[in-house]
């Protein structure tokens, strides 16, 4: 292998796994555009693998995978699985499904995809940690007594979607009145318990992890356009319409939310890559507000955060795979032994 590592490319056959979304397994078209998008994604990707001289086979996440795989046997996976029957949590399945196959994959284990799915889960391991988190509160019924140490405003999310599904200005309560409103409303569309945590004024920051064969971070801050919403978060719309309201800054990395990151994507068993959405006060405090195992992976004109925060780095697309191939590799990738090593347990 030459040190571009073109070798460890030629002639391998890669599995892209995406998610198998169709509108009827979700409530909303909202949650279903977070989901659709990702074959159009992993169309995307094919070309730079098959640049690097890779053989390339799409396959998407349902109950015909385990024999798809078994019959065109690739040599190591991309897993871009969100979801299997509109079902955050049955994604953990899909590496449960590439280790019983001996398949070699990127992206997190099963533990770890487990754990994403669960946002209060999230924060009570990070907590346990003493990673920072602002004040919050699992909603199971809209009539649940609101924690007296709770302040507002609050902010409101579902707690088994990401996507920023249901997350626009309206998120944000001032009042009990509005917080009751909104959680009985986002319990009777998606069915599931609704997490509410203090909201915090302040930045916006996103670091990204890139675990190859040395784990790195990279930090930006999100701009917010000057506009007249009250409150400054990034939303739905932002996201998935194309709405220019926000964009990504590199900034100087930080040793003290370098230390918590570290230790809440080793803590979430998180492996290859992930995302980290923290809030910091005026006091310069950090607050991590949500966590993403296999966050949003693709090139920069899918408009991904990982490829558009690295490209402010100078690191394009086609690196970020090879880091996390070449990171897979030195974990025992092509050998007949291999074994994944982020799904055994929280330390």
């Amino acid at each position: 292998m030459n040190g571009n590592g073109v070798d460890l490319f030629k002639d391998k056959k890669v599995a892209i796994l995406y998610s198998d979304a169709k509108r009827e397994y979700f409530p909303t078209d909202e949650q279903y555009i977070t989901e659709a998008e990702v074959f159009g994604r992993a169309q995307a990707i094919v070309p730079y693998f098959e640049k690097l001289g890779c053989v390339v086979d799409l396959i998407p996440g349902n109950d015909e995978l385990a024999a798809r795989l078994q019959k065109n046997v690739p040599d190591f996976a991309l897993n871009l699985v969100d979801s299997v029957r509109g079902k955050e949590n049955l994604a953990a399945s899909i590496p449960a499904t590439l280790d019983l196959l001996n398949i070699p994959y990127l992206g997190a284990g099963m533990l770890g995809l487990a754990i994403n799915s669960n946002k209060f889960l999230t924060k009570k391991l990070l907590e346990q940690w003493g990673i920072p988190q602002s004040r919050y509160q699992l909603f199971t019924s809209p009539s649940d007594p609101l924690d007296s140490h709770l302040k507002f405003p609050l902010i409101s999310k579902l707690n088994e979607v990401h996507g920023r599904v249901s997350i626009d200005q309206d998120a944000v309560s001032e009042n009990e009145a509005h917080l009751r409103a909104r959680v009985r409303d986002l319990m009777s569309v998606y069915n599931q318990p609704v997490l509410v945590e203090e909201f915090i004024v302040g930045k916006e920051l996103t670091v990204i992890v890139l675990d190859g064969m040395i784990k790195k971070l990279y930090t930006g801050e999100i701009i917010f356009s000057d506009s007249n919403d009250k409150y400054k978060i990034a939303t739905f719309s932002s996201a998935w319409e194309k709405v220019d309201t926000v964009r990504l800054a590199k900034i100087e990395s930080n040793g003290i939310l370098d230390g918590y990151v570290r230790s809440a994507f080793d803590l979430l068993k998180m492996c290859g890559y992930g995302k980290f959405d923290i809030r910091q006060d005026e006091s310069g405090r950090y607050y991590f507000i949500d966590c993403n195992a296999n966050s949003m992976f693709g090139p920069v004109e899918k408009e991904c955060d990982i490829s558009l925060l690295l490209k402010l780095y100078g690191i394009e697309f086609e690196e970020i795979i090879r880091r996390l191939v070449l990171g897979l590799k030195g974990k025992g990738l092509f050998s007949n032994n291999y074994v994944k090593d982020s799904n055994d347990r929280v330390q």
